[in-house]
């Protein structure tokens, strides 16, 4: 622990040993990276494991629908300006998973912490973060996620009166929302691309106005709060005015948006942003998202995208027509098994391009293509897909499960 003023009990340590334990047989059997199992185990015998490993560290929480792994990352950079970060960057993001990251950080000042929207509420009862990052809110996994709305006033109730400072994006009403219980809020201007989940308002139900990049409700006055960071072109600007530039490896104005708000938190934790932006440069790659892989003398790009805010941001970042494109959709557990979003999904975006389709779910997405009239290919297998390119830049684009079987065929 952090400054070992508070060395944790004989049973949080037997917890952890014995959650290593079972987290490196997990990878010995080839099961993957052990975290969540060995989580599991820890918490079943210290079930208040998670808020000891916690209390020496400076936490700081990160949930929204998408861009959690690649904030946390730059977030973890930002603040290792400061000391030693723990942090799970490999997106483990539920209480076993959080708590076999922390478990790994024995010498650490700050915690960086990824948290699924659902569990966002009882883990900051857990850590008692110094700082959490509410980025956006939309649809997804629409056969267990709850609906937006009910997300958004779970993280309200959760929140209210958090002695945590929130850094929150005011160009999404219902990220607003739920920040607005909380008496401590710095707002962001980050934008927002999608707004098919926010044209109702969340307080009272009325029909959401947008003029511009603001937004009202038209009937009860809940309003976009006046930002005091924001998002400019290349720059972030800060509460005194000042434009800093930022510099990213990373592709497309998402991932300045996620730049923008870890400026913000990082500045909350006294790194100035100059020094958080300039270390940001150094994430080249995500867990393998934005990844330039060679495959059969092709270079293929690897590109996550969840649901359809994440696909709308995606087709804003990829290389023009004629670069092919292939697209790959399964449905297992992971990535929810209703597969109707595709229909929100706008692929008219990819005309042009030569797309391949493959995946558990390549005919769902066909027929979604068909109707969309565009030009497609379904083949059984990447290697298939790929061979049918001409030589050069592949766009990779894959939902989660079939992004992990991506990286495993590519050997990334």
């Amino acid at each position: 622990m952090a400054g070992n003023s508070d060395p944790l009990t004989p049973r949080a340590k037997l917890a952890v040993t014995a959650g290593r334990a079972v987290a490196a047989a997990s990878r010995a059997a080839g099961r993957g990276s052990g975290s969540v199992i060995g989580g599991k185990v820890a918490l079943k015998l210290d079930p208040d494991l998670l808020a000891r490993l916690a209390q020496n560290l400076d936490c700081v929480l990160v949930s929204a629908t998408n861009g959690k792994t690649t904030t946390t990352r730059l977030i973890a950079e930002a603040l290792r300006a400061a000391g030693p970060v723990v942090s799970n960057a490999l997106g483990a993001n539920m209480p076993a998973g959080i708590t076999s990251a922390l478990a790994g950080g024995s010498d650490a000042k700050f915690g960086v912490i990824e948290v699924d929207e659902k569990y966002l509420a009882g883990v900051a009862r857990d850590t008692d973060p110094k700082c959490i990052a509410l980025l956006n809110l939309s649809r997804d996994q629409l056969d267990r996620a709850a609906e937006t709305r009910m997300l958004a006033e779970n993280w309200r109730e959760g929140l209210a009166g958090t002695k945590a400072v929130i850094v929150a994006n005011c160009d999404d009403p219902l990220v607003v929302w739920a920040a607005s219980s909380s008496p401590n809020v710095i707002w962001v201007a980050a934008g927002q691309m999608w707004k098919d989940d926010a044209w109702s308002c969340p307080a009272c139900g009325g029909v959401m106005q947008r003029p511009g990049d603001d937004w009202f409700c038209g009937e009860c006055g809940f309003r976009r709060p006046t930002p005091s960071w924001a998002l400019s072109g290349d720059h972030v600007l800060d509460p005194h005015g000042s434009a800093w530039p930022i510099h990213l490896q990373l592709p497309g104005r998402a991932n300045k948006a996620n730049a923008a708000s870890s400026a913000a938190v990082a500045a909350v934790f006294g790194v100035p942003p100059q020094v958080a932006l300039e270390r940001m440069y150094q994430v080249q790659a995500v867990a393998g998202r934005y990844d330039v892989v060679q495959f059969m003398e092709r270079d293929l790009r690897l590109l996550l995208a969840k649901n359809p805010a994440g696909w709308l941001e995606t087709f804003s970042l990829i290389d023009p027509p004629p670069a092919p494109v292939i697209l790959s959709v399964n449905a297992r557990s992971a990535d929810g098994t209703d597969t109707s979003w595709l229909w929100d999904v706008d692929y008219t975006r990819l005309t042009g391009h030569p797309i391949f389709v493959i995946g558990d779910r390549k005919l769902d997405l066909a027929v979604r293509l068909e109707v969309a009239n565009q030009h497609f290919q379904v083949c059984d297998s990447l290697d298939e897909a790929v061979q049918m390119c001409p030589p050069g830049r592949i766009e990779v684009i894959a939902n989660y499960t079939a992004f992990q079987d991506l990286r495993r065929r590519v050997g990334n």
